[in-house]
Parts: structure tokens; C-alpha cells; sequence
């Protein structure tokens, strides 16, 4: 997880609402120069097909990648926590839309910037390679969890996974909503709802309220999900 730092820099012409405060991303060897923006619960950030100009890095609160079907059905892709970099293409155009899941600071960088530094300085090519097999590797964590067969297995894999990204893994105060979670693993809102209230009666979880969820039985999340 890489440290953002406020400080003085050149403006950045970047697609942002409300206030805006000059910051320096520290990448690999390298200190990147970006604008800070505030978003909006559900606000767009960037647009799916979009020319991507720009990379991202979550400050506070959450983001969603999401596509659209042309029916206009919603898959999210990943959800991004605080430090996460977000919005690296290798194509002219965002093949996701990025939207905030609550309220979100997101620092915003200029793409020539990042790939010019990581030209220019070998340890933060590495960083960037390193960044992109990491999200190679979650959007395969991702598909074995579509691949799961039912709802409780898949909600159990979501819960695990998430808790690994929390300082505290037994408890989780979840950004995003029900509906978020059933369009991230392919289930219908009630069947992600049905999941957790399983999971409560057999006490593997307990749910304090609708957002925090404590993983009481890490044994049978692991088991629900070879089952």
C-alpha cells in the first residue's frame, strides 16, 4: 500500500467535484504529483469506454469498478479500500466505469506521469508490473468465486477475501450495501440476504447491524466454501 502525501503541486485538469487540494503519490522510487477530489456516494468517477487519461488512488472511503451490459446490467468488478490504485488501463479507453461506493477522497493522477516515472526509474516499473499482476490475480480470485455453486459459498469466499484487506480481520464494517454485494457475485440481493442470515443462525457470523458483520467461525467459512 503506497503513502499519499499533501503537498504543494502543479494543478491537474482531471474530471472532479468539490474541493480540490494538491498531493504527491509516493509509487515504487518515484513522487508523483496529483490533485485530490471528493466524490460522492454513487457519483461517477470515471465512465465505462472513456478515454483513460488518468490512474486513481482511493484516499478514504470505498470505490466500485463496475460494467455495464448494453442491456444495462451491473457487474462490479472489485471494490477498492483506502491505498488501493485503481483505473490502470494498457489500452487508450476504460474497459470499467468507477463509481463511489460512500463518500470517497480520491487522488487523482495524470497517466503520462505514471508511465514516464515508471520509464525513467526501474523500481517503480517494478511496482507498476507488480500492480498489475496483483489485479490479474484478483480478477482471477474473482472468477473462481463466480464459479462457486451457491450464494452461501460465494458470500462466505466474499467475507474471507475482504477480511484479509482489514487491519482487524474478526470484524468487518462493510462500505458497500447488499445490492453492491449480490451484483459482485452474480446473486440476486435476497439470496446475498438469505446468505448472511444463515450464516447468523448457525453462528459463523454475527451482525451487530446491517454493515457490521464479526466473523465468529473462520472453520466453517472455509468449509462453506469447498463445500
Amino acid at each position: 500500500m503506497q503513502h499519499v502525501q499533501t503537498e504543494t503541486s502543479p494543478p491537474l485538469s482531471a474530471r472532479t467535484v468539490g474541493a480540490r487540494d494538491c498531493a504527491v503519490f509516493e509509487f515504487g522510487a518515484s513522487r508523483i504529483n496529483g490533485v485530490r477530489s471528493r466524490f460522492e456516494r454513487n457519483e461517477e468517477i470515471f465512465g465505462q469506454d472513456e478515454q483513460a487519461e488518468h490512474v486513481y488512488v482511493v484516499h478514504s472511503g470505498a470505490v466500485r469498478t463496475v460494467r455495464y451490459s448494453s442491456e444495462g446490467r451491473r457487474q462490479i468488478v472489485c471494490f477498492h479500500l483506502p491505498g488501493d490504485v485503481f483505473g490502470v488501463e494498457f489500452s487508450p479507453r476504460h474497459a470499467f466505469a468507477a463509481e463511489a461506493v460512500n463518500d470517497a477522497d480520491v487522488l487523482v493522477l495524470r497517466r503520462s506521469s505514471l508511465e514516464r516515472a515508471a520509464a525513467e526509474t526501474p523500481a517503480t516499473g517494478a511496482a507498476l508490473l507488480a500492480l498489475a499482476a496483483r489485479q490479474m490475480h484478483e480478477a482471477q480470485e474473482h472468477a473462481m468465486m463466480l464459479g462457486l455453486k451457491g450464494a452461501g459459498e460465494r458470500v462466505a469466499a466474499f467475507l474471507t477475501r475482504l477480511a484479509g484487506r482489514f487491519a482487524d480481520r474478526s470484524a468487518l464494517d462493510l462500505p458497500m450495501s447488499r445490492a453492491d454485494i449480490a451484483d459482485h457475485l452474480a446473486l440476486t440481493i435476497e439470496s446475498v440476504s438469505r446468505a448472511f442470515t444463515q450464516m447468523e443462525r448457525d453462528s459463523t457470523i454475527a451482525l451487530p447491524s446491517a454493515r457490521r458483520v464479526i466473523l465468529r467461525d473462520w472453520r466453517a467459512l472455509h468449509q462453506l466454501q469447498s463445500a
